[in-house]
């Protein structure tokens, strides 16, 4: 009997990044050592007292149920650290807490998009972005910027981009998976752009504690009432407090969109872990050293491969403001050939790189880019300093 899956699977891709780490995996389970640069996952531990709550949350048997959208005590959490922050006021019925960022973004696209709506996405764009506008089976109208402009579109590009059919634009500061960051400027010139052309601005802003070089991000939804009341705000655990495998995200926004997202997600994974909340409220609400630490600990990483990379002939690489991930250009190198496989786009590289040289590194087409590859940061310094070593090595082979 044929099997006949829904149309809308024939929209979405496996996740480029997924695919890449599980061949490294494979790989290093036979017993092969691969440098790898791929998954966006911070290499420290989640600090001690974070995972004390939860353990606390276990033995005072709060492992039950909680309510679709989250429990008030983290609710709260959130709106303190928003108004801390960000400067901007969220009510209970504006936050939304789920299974991590991406959860908040499908259960968004679900609930604000539909057939014939445009939504603008910035180029180089997180992988799922796209396939989540897709899947609502809306339009993904994408903006290519380069490093020249520090990743970040030209006015010209975002007012040409813009029709009556915009339903909303997706922004992400600090940028995955180019570091790259939104100037206040920037931002009050987009919000200027949304406000006159009645279009939503969903703001990603999970990378919002992990910046360099004293560049202090602002929320778009700060600027004024009018904004705030058309972004919605995405944010989460997972990066600042190395929470990732946790899952737990948040959104804060308007009270009827929000209320749509948490009916969709009673619908499908109902609350999100009991135990998690109680560790991610105290991750909000407990000591916040371990942020600066790891911060500071990125930021030396990231001089160390920025340098190194630019270090070799071929390859190019423009200095992120924030995230922890690089992404230079390796287009120069395209045409060359190592043992006979020659290297015409990004997914060459990654796999010829990965078979001859054993580092794994993320090609830049999953991204919206062909003419550059991902490498995260957020692994060890050794593994930085031996993976750089045999890119080096592997570049100066090709013929």
């Amino acid at each position: 009997m044929k099997k006949k899956l829904a149309e809308r699977m024939g929209r979405i891709e496996e996740s480029i990044t997924i695919a890449i780490t599980a061949k490294a995996k494979e790989m290093n389970a036979a017993g092969i050592k691969i440098l790898s640069f791929g998954a966006g996952e911070p290499d420290f531990d989640t600090p001690d007292n974070i995972k004390e709550a939860a353990i606390k949350a276990i033995r005072n048997g709060f492992t039950k149920y909680t309510a679709a959208g989250g429990i008030n005590e983290l609710k709260d959490a959130i709106i303190e650290k928003e108004k801390k922050v960000n400067g901007v006021e969220y009510k209970r019925n504006e936050i939304c807490v789920s299974a991590g960022g991406k959860q908040n973004l499908f259960n968004l696209s679900q609930v604000l998009f539909e057939e014939g709506d445009e939504v603008i996405i910035l180029s180089p764009y997180w992988v799922t972005y796209e396939a989540i506008v897709k899947y609502a089976n809306a339009v993904p109208v994408v903006i290519k910027a380069s490093d020249k402009t520090g990743f970040v579109p030209t006015q010209e590009q975002l007012k040409e981009a813009i029709t009556p059919k915009t339903k909303a634009i997706i922004l992400n500061n600090p940028s995955n998976p180019t570091g790259g960051v939104y100037e206040k400027k920037d931002l009050e010139f987009l919000a200027e752009l949304a406000l006159k052309n009645d279009f939503w601005v969903i703001s990603d802003e999970m990378y919002e504690s992990i910046v360099y070089d004293n560049y202090k991000p602002v929320s778009i939804a700060s600027f004024s009432k009018g904004i705030k009341d058309k972004t919605i705000v995405v944010n989460g655990v997972s990066k600042t407090y190395s929470m990732t495998g946790w899952r737990i995200g948040y959104s804060c926004g308007d009270s009827e969109i929000t209320e749509n997202m948490i009916k969709l997600q009673s619908q499908s994974t109902s609350n999100p872990t009991s135990i998690a909340q109680m560790a991610a409220l105290e991750a909000l609400i407990g000591p916040q050293d371990s942020v600066g630490v790891m911060r500071k600990e990125f930021e030396k990483r990231r001089n160390y491969i920025i340098n190194a990379l630019n270090s070799i002939i071929g390859i190019t690489c423009f200095k992120p403001k924030g995230a922890f991930y690089v992404f230079p250009n390796i287009s120069s190198l395209y045409g060359r050939s190592i043992n006979g496989k020659t290297i015409n786009n990004s997914m060459d590289f990654a796999n010829v790189l990965l078979d001859e040289a054993k580092v794994a590194v993320v090609p830049g087409i999953g991204f919206g880019d062909d003419n550059y590859v991902r490498l995260s940061f957020a692994t060890s310094m050794q593994v930085i300093q031996e993976g750089i070593e045999a890119i080096k090595e592997f570049v100066s082979k090709l013929k």
